[in-house]
């Protein structure tokens, strides 16, 4: 069956809401989602049931790159600064010098067991050297796996931005491919370029969002989530325009945003974790149609010989040496390695070769996306059994729940109490969001006159106001009095 406007989405529908379907029982027979969503394309393409003819790499890559914008921003969002600073520096030497090792271990490897030159070599291991976003947030989330010694938030500051690394490395790699005259060390200049504006541009873009998101005042609730979109577009695209990484970019500018008072806050990150999932599954299931498993097959051999490498050893020397600088243990250490899941990311890096036409393109794409396939399905679903045995697992009842975890969730807080705004106090006037109240406490009910308004960020507190709050702490109380008083967060 060809794809026609007029079929797209009925097609499209119904493999999404199988999908849905599938991936609700999916953890019962500990598949991973992702994997299910993957194997459905497959099914409903040209070797599949399905019979669905789809082979554009061109459309398959943009509807890769606009899903990793969806998947990383989220993942920013949901990324608490507290939990991340203590391991900032660990997050940093995982997604930069550790994937460049991964990609060197893995490409010398290659160059050696096949015909690949070194830089064709270079290139696989390249595009395959970093962890997926996608699918180490959503199986660290779906399995609500706690783990010991800020690992969790390790894992996912290094999948969150590890990926411009292993971007660069293959866009420069696949230029030495093209242009094998060309130098080996002209590809720094390009590293430092990208890295530096694309970090330049996410805090600039992320200060400068918050601002927008906070002054501009639109009548209805559900624009801000479009509008903070428009905002995560035209920050990659910027970026990008620029010569920087706008993969980190992004990511950089959803973790400032995340960690700020924005209005509406609750609803946008609501809606952001929905998107997130729809581009998941929507990402998984244009790779599965764009793949056929009678060209992967003959890859069987290579592929798990590669894979095996790449999983037992290029990943864990990899992460051995750039975390050798820091003080942690060897289970520690493992745990990382073992959690280096690949997953869509470089499935969709793989099209790039096939784009640019290069001789070995489609045996890359097959191995690479073999390489996917196996990691998410021996690493995917062992995450719980391999953190037990390690001894890195926190029992069921010491789960920590994050500050954005609350705020998504609504959680109860522990005890109300009402507060009188007098003539003269400092939030007289003042809008809710520009406050700057704890994270633990919330107004849930302004009385004013003989109204009571429900309030969001842009509420403005007004003289003679009766503010219902709720909190957890005694001292957030006192906290919040101190504020509406004086006005001094």
């Amino acid at each position: 069956m060809n794809l026609t406007i007029e079929n797209i989405l009925l097609v499209g529908s119904v493999l999404l809401f199988i999908s849905i379907i599938v991936g609700k029982t999916s953890y019962k027979f500990g598949v991973p989602t992702l994997l299910l969503f993957l194997a459905i394309g497959m099914l409903a393409g040209t070797d599949g049931i399905g019979g669905i003819h789809f082979d554009n790499p061109q459309i398959a890559q943009f509807i890769g790159i606009v899903s990793l914008n969806f998947i990383l921003f989220s993942g920013g969002l949901d990324t608490n600064w507290d939990s991340v600073k203590p391991v900032l520096k660990e997050g940093f030497a995982l997604s930069t010098l550790g994937v460049l090792l991964t990609a060197i271990g893995l490409g010398t490897f290659v160059y050696y067991i096949t015909d690949f030159t070194i830089y064709e070599s270079l290139l696989l291991g390249s595009i395959v050297s970093s962890t997926d976003a996608a699918a180490v947030f959503s199986i660290l989330r779906s399995k609500s796996l706690g783990l010991k010694s800020n690992l969790r938030p390790t894992l996912e500051l290094e999948s969150g931005s590890n990926d411009p690394m292993a971007y660069v490395l293959t866009i420069a790699f696949l230029t030495l491919v093209l242009n094998p005259d060309q130098s080996f060390w002209s590809i720094i200049p390009l590293f430092f370029q990208q890295m530096i504006i694309g970090t330049i541009a996410g805090f600039g873009f992320g200060k400068l969002s918050k601002i927008i998101i906070n002054k501009i005042r639109l009548d209805f609730e559900g624009l801000y989530p479009v509008l903070v979109i428009a905002l995560m577009f035209i920050t990659f695209s910027a970026t990008d325009f620029v010569g920087g990484n706008g993969f980190l970019a992004i990511y950089i500018c959803a973790v400032y945003l995340g960690n700020q008072d924005l209005i509406h806050k609750k609803t946008i990150l609501k809606m952001f974790d929905g998107l997130a999932w729809l581009m998941q599954i929507v990402l998984f299931l244009t790779l599965g149609l764009l793949v056929y498993p009678s060209e992967v097959i003959p890859y069987f051999g290579i592929g798990m010989l590669i894979s095996g490498f790449l999983i037992l050893v290029a990943r864990p020397v990899g992460i051995l040496i750039s975390t050798s600088f820091f003080k942690m243990r060897n289970s520690r250490r493992f745990y990382i390695s073992w959690v280096g899941l690949r997953g869509a990311v470089p499935i969709v890096f793989a099209t790039y070769p096939l784009l640019a036409g290069i001789e070995k393109a489609h045996m890359i794409f097959n191995i690479v996306f073999f390489i996917s396939v196996t990691s998410v399905l021996i690493q995917g679903t062992s995450l719980s059994i391999v953190a037990k045995w390690l001894q890195v697992a926190l029992p069921e009842k010491t789960k920590p729940i994050s500050e954005t975890e609350k705020l998504v969730l609504d959680l109860p807080k522990s005890s109300l109490k009402e507060i009188s705004i007098a003539p003269g106090f400092a939030s007289v006037n003042k809008r809710i969001v520009d406050l700057h109240f704890p994270s633990d406490a919330f107004i849930v009910m302004i009385k004013r006159g003989e109204s009571y308004i429900r309030p969001g960020g842009s509420s403005e507190i007004l003289e003679g106001d009766l503010l219902m709050i709720l909190a957890d702490k005694l001292e957030n109380f006192e906290k919040v009095e101190q504020i509406l008083q004086f006005n001094n967060a």
